[in-house]
């Protein structure tokens, strides 16, 4: 997991959702993924499903397809929960 998470991902949460999202609870949230959790499509879904949530940003079915998807092809590493959420603000 990375430890820190870039203060350009924190600000442009905030920019596109208006809501302030701490480091700290990226990192509680980050600290229940495992490299597994990329693996299955389940599991990842239901975690694109929480951050968004967190965000405050709705991630319809056809997103979150888009998503995972996007995950598996790209080979993301399990561990950086930083490029996930760079993903899924674009």
């Amino acid at each position: 997991m990375t430890k820190h998470i870039g203060k350009d991902v924190l600000g442009a949460v905030k920019k596109r959702t208006g809501k302030s999202i701490s480091e700290k609870d990226i990192n509680k949230l980050a600290s229940g993924v495992k490299p597994s959790t990329m693996q299955s499509e389940a599991e990842l879904k239901k975690l694109i499903k929480k951050v968004g949530a967190m965000a405050g940003v709705p991630v319809s079915d056809a997103l979150t397809k888009e998503i995972v998807s996007a995950v598996k092809k790209s080979g993301m590493n399990p561990n950086n929960m930083e490029q996930l959420m760079k993903m899924m603000m674009k």
